[in-house]
């Protein structure tokens, strides 16, 4: 596994862990934020094995759902997750008044970790 595949799923680890605690303190639009970030860097480290990268999170998620979703490498529900975790994220940052409950933050947190499970395993075999 090349470095920048490693650092971006460390990264992935570190925000997944830091949603968590968050989560735990009842932190939670920042703890959807930090799992959108471990969704989105986990994305990117599968991205780097293909030498691509954006500036902007739609290049990502458009890159890895034509690359990656439509073709089968990954499940179609990881897109649902990925497109989700990247609208509640915004709402949460942006929005005024968009209020979350502990049930949203702790489905995306449970989502972010699958979904990095899911890559880790990939990448191992890749």
């Amino acid at each position: 596994m090349d470095d920048l595949v490693k650092y971006r799923l460390d990264m992935a680890v570190e925000r997944l862990y830091s949603s968590k605690l968050l989560l735990d303190a009842g932190q939670y639009k920042d703890s959807i934020g930090r799992s959108y970030y471990a969704i989105f860097s986990a994305v990117r480290a599968v991205l780097a094995t293909d030498a691509v990268d954006f500036s902007k999170h739609a290049g990502v998620i458009a890159y890895f759902q034509k690359e990656y979703i439509k073709n089968g490498t990954f499940d179609k529900k990881y897109s649902k997750y990925l497109q989700n975790a990247f609208q509640i994220r915004n709402n949460c940052d942006y929005d005024d008044f968009y209020i979350v409950s502990a049930e949203d933050a702790r489905i995306q947190y449970e989502n972010a970790a699958e979904m990095l499970d899911v890559i880790q395993r990939y990448l191992s075999e890749k």
